[in-house]
């Protein structure tokens, strides 16, 4: 168990939540991670053979008699402008994981991050949209250097607001609760959201292991 502290707005301690940790094989973090950079990657890289680049239907000189060496296209691989041989074609690079494997590797990096959690009592106080009193929040909790995961439930009232407020900021990322992913639980320095969102997070990932 992990004790994390929960802040007002003004960065104090109100109270705290204890956070359950998972253990497991870390192999399972590697290989979701690897996954969801292989299904991220759009595979859409391709070269012209030189079957398919345009012109070099004539025989650029004849085959004996000139001296030079023998060509029939001057499309050939070896000649400037030519096709490729062996050269990149579109591809699908997904990988295949199993739902309880996922789940297993999202709990896994939940359980290592739980140093990088900042817990907000809530976050009622935006009403409109102002990217100014979210940089003043981020400065008061000491982020202004680090990149930043907010984790929002997109169900609560002022979800638009906060989401407004804060994907302006260099280095933050919004991301709803239902696409927690290894990826950037890993990746981001500080990961904030409220007390009520934390408690979904633990119900559905850290206390069914």
């Amino acid at each position: 168990m992990v004790a994390v502290n929960v802040l007002d707005n003004k960065g104090k301690v109100v109270s705290n939540l204890e956070l359950k940790t998972v253990e497991g094989d870390m192999g399972i973090l590697h290989e979701a991670l690897k996954r969801q950079l292989n299904n991220a990657r759009s595979g859409s890289a391709n070269t012209k053979t030189r079957a398919q680049v345009r012109g070099g239907g004539r025989k650029p000189w004849r085959q004996k008699g000139t001296g030079r060496a023998r060509a029939g296209s001057i499309r050939s691989p070896l000649w400037n402008g030519g096709g490729v041989i062996f050269g990149p074609k579109p591809r699908d690079y997904s990988v295949k994981m199993n739902r309880k494997a996922r789940h297993l590797a999202v709990s896994l990096a939940l359980s290592k991050a739980c140093d990088k959690f900042l817990l907000l009592d809530n976050m009622d106080s935006f009403k409109d949209f102002s990217t100014k009193a979210m940089a003043d929040l981020f400065k008061t909790l000491g982020l202004t250097d680090k990149t930043v995961l907010l984790v929002l439930d997109y169900e609560n009232d002022n979800a638009e607001f906060i989401l407004r407020s804060a994907r302006n900021i260099e280095g933050c990322k919004v991301l709803n609760v239902n696409y927690l992913n290894v990826k950037d639980l890993i990746h981001f320095k500080a990961i904030v959201t409220t007390k009520a969102t934390m408690e979904m997070i633990v119900e559905r990932y850290l206390s069914q292991n």
